[in-house]
């Protein structure tokens, strides 16, 4: 089946939307088309093209910027004081799709939008908070480094996003 990911919008059904964490159903229903409005945050959208209203998965991007002394020391000692950088302020997948590679292939999207923000503006790296230890272990996968005080942050420096996609 064909899949898309695309930016969300009013016709996506977000009501229905379930991943069996509140929070994040919450999220999509009541702040994400809002975040996007007011250039807070971007989230797109897993369609297919038989049901383009029903979200499969979504995942959110932010603009953020990071204290170096966040980061592990071999990197931290390659720049400035805070450095730009990418969240991946969310990512879900509906319960029903769940374990098919759709959050994989959301992540690799997601890398690759990260990629061209670095390619116009610079960036230092793509971070993430992961909500508990098997989802730090999930990007971990993907090459994210936990972060010395608190391995529930997690980085990837952009020279690994960049590597991965030559």
């Amino acid at each position: 089946m064909k899949l898309r990911i695309e930016p969300l919008s009013r016709s996506h059904d977000r009501k229905r939307f379930d991943c069996g964490q509140t929070d994040l159903n919450q999220y999509l229903y009541r702040t994400a088309r809002q975040h996007g409005e007011k250039g807070i945050a971007k989230t797109f959208v897993v369609v297919s093209p038989d049901a383009p209203g029903a979200i499969l998965g979504f995942f959110t991007l932010a603009a953020c910027e990071v204290r170096v002394e966040k980061l592990p020391l071999s990197y931290a000692k390659k720049f400035s004081s805070r450095i730009p950088a990418i969240k991946l302020a969310r990512l879900a997948v509906a319960t029903d799709r769940q374990g098919a590679g759709l959050g994989q292939r959301m992540m690799l999207n997601a890398m690759k939008r990260v990629l061209r923000v670095d390619r116009e503006l610079g960036i230092a790296g793509f971070f993430v908070d992961a909500k508990d230890d098997t989802a730090a272990s999930y990007y971990r996968q993907f090459g994210f480094i936990p972060l010395p005080d608190n391995p529930l942050e997690l980085f990837l420096p952009m020279a690994s996003v960049r590597k991965a996609f030559a």
